[in-house]
Formats: structure tokens, sequence, C-alpha cells
């Protein structure tokens, strides 16, 4: 069993809840850039899932991981006070096309942007426009790259300019959140072990752990059958096999895990307006254990070369 929560009283959040600003046109990808099955249409193709990776889609999800994770270093690179997340998607969109890779999230189920931006108490799937990060802003950038006939899937929760302690405690603890469930993932090991690690990594600051999305299967297909909760539950026990690639990407409330949606019909808040973290790999199952295939050619990736200097773990790279 997971360890029982604790629960705190927070003090009101350290910032004014985000108000939208103007949406951009959606980008343009050039035609000799091959692209998924939803592109055009925004509606991806109904066909038969696989949980095990082919060796040949495996090597491919390697490129598309390190596009995946150097696109998001990219972005970091520009995080500061006073950009817009329009210009982050920007960034990271001309990497990927430069990169010759398609932005998984343009167009997907009618997503406008080529990746997502969520701010402070903003949990998942926001909207790149125009509002500009303010000096003690966290946001999450969320990027995935389509390439070789593959996706890859990475995000980080990235400090902007002179961040409370509470949440800079708040990210690095989603951060070792992800770790923690990465760690148990190795082969015959069981689906709820990944969440109950998490759980457990979060319990003893009384953090909620988002139920409603999870990470799932990936491959050729942005979204498999395979899902991957982040909470545990015994019914979810299915057995991790060798070839099996997924995300671990725990979305941790610093209150209540309970949420919102705008009418957008994208973007998603804490309820509580509290803040919130999350931090992304995509995940190879091998015959000892796991890879990480969102790495990037060289150098650490996005969590590392960003936060460990902000949070105080290690000196600047």
């Amino acid at each position: 069993m997971s360890k029982r929560r604790t629960r705190h009283k927070l003090p009101p959040p350290p910032s004014s809840p985000v108000v939208a600003g103007l949406v951009g046109p959606m980008r343009t990808v050039p035609v000799s850039v091959p692209r998924p099955d939803y592109a055009a249409t925004g509606r991806p193709a109904d066909r038969a899932t696989r949980a095990i990776r082919t060796e040949d889609e495996i090597a491919a999800m390697r490129i598309a991981g390190r596009v995946a994770a150097e696109a998001l270093i990219a972005v970091g690179r520009a995080i500061r006070p006073g950009i817009t997340s329009d210009e982050l998607d920007r960034i990271g969109h001309d990497f990927m096309v430069e990169a010759g890779a398609y932005p998984s999230t343009l167009n997907y189920r009618g997503f406008t942007k080529s990746l997502c931006t969520s701010v402070n108490e903003i949990v998942c799937h926001g909207i790149p426009d125009s509002r500009k990060l303010a000096d003690g802003d966290i946001v999450n950038v969320d990027v995935t790259a389509f390439i070789e006939g593959v996706h890859g899937d990475t995000s980080c929760t990235f400090l902007v300019g002179d961040v409370d302690q509470e949440s800079a405690d708040l990210v690095s603890r989603a951060r070792d959140a992800m770790h923690a469930g990465i760690s148990v993932v190795r082969p015959k090991a069981r689906i709820y072990d990944i969440g109950r690690a998490i759980e457990d990594s979060v319990a003893p600051y009384g953090y909620g752990v988002v139920r409603e999305f999870i990470g799932h299967g990936i491959g050729d297909q942005f979204h498999t059958s395979l899902q991957i909760p982040h909470y545990y539950d015994p019914h979810n026990d299915t057995v991790i096999l060798p070839g099996m690639t997924f995300t671990i990407e725990p979305m941790i409330n610093r209150g209540s895990h309970r949420l919102e949606m705008w009418d957008d019909g994208w973007t998603v808040s804490t309820r509580d307006m509290q803040r919130s973290a999350q931090f992304e790999h995509t995940i190879l199952v091998t015959e000892t254990g796991y890879d990480l295939l969102t790495i990037p050619s060289e150098g650490p990736p996005a969590e590392v070369l960003f936060n460990d200097v902000r949070l105080g773990l290690q000196p600047a790279p």
C-alpha cells in the first residue's frame, strides 16, 4: 500500500490566477517533413495498438526522443521574465522542423500549437499565447516530436526569475516523483508499482497526485492503449515487459489533486489554484531495467541542465 498522505494547511498561492492571452495562428510545417496521420484532419486513425516495439521502431524512437529532448533544451534557454509562451512555441516549432520532425501536438485532435506551456496553477495542456511569463512563475513545457514514423515525448518545469521557495520545492519534488516512478521499471514489475512509487515519494509533503491525466504507451502512435497511472490502484496490474515504450509524467499539485477544465476544452488548472509541476520522459523497458529515450545527443537533459542549477544541487555547467 502507498503511504498515507500528510495534509497541511496551505497559504494563498504566490501569484494571481493565470489569465489567457491571445492565441496566434497555427504554424506551418514544410511539405518535405513527414507527418502523422492526423496532421491534416486532426483525427488520429482508428487502428490497433501494440505495447511491444520492434527493434527498428526502438532505433527510430531514440531519434525522436533526442529531437524532443534537444527542442526542450532550446526552449528552456529562452525562458525568462517577459517572454511570451507563443514565442516559446515558435522556438520549439522551428527547432523540430529544422531537425526534420513534425511537432506532434500540432493539430492533434485540433490542438493548435506545437507544444504545451502550463504556467503556475495550469496543470497541463496550456495553449501558448500572448501572455508574458512573469518573475516568479513556474512553467511546464511539454514537447513531442514525430520523426522516422514514431513519437518522442518529454517535458520539464522551469523556474522563471526569482521563484519562491515553496514553488522551487514543488518543482524539485515533482522531478523526484518522476524518477521514483522510473526507478521501479523492470521486466515482470507491474504498472501499479510506478504509481505506488510516485505517491510514496510525495506523500510526506501533502501534495496531490493528478489522477485524470496519466502516462501512456507511445510509438508509431502518439498515444496507445497502454495506460500508466501515477497513483496506486491494484487493478493497474499489467505486467511490464521488455520492448514496451511509454511515458512517465506525473503532475504534482501543491494542494488538492482536483482539477478544473477551461472553456477552451484543453487548459486544465488546479481547482484550489495552488501550483502544479510536472516532468516527463519516454521510457523503453529493457531486458534488465529501462532506458530513457528522451535524452539529448550530448550533455544532460533539460531537467538537469536547468533545474539542478536553479535548485542549488550542483554548480552551473
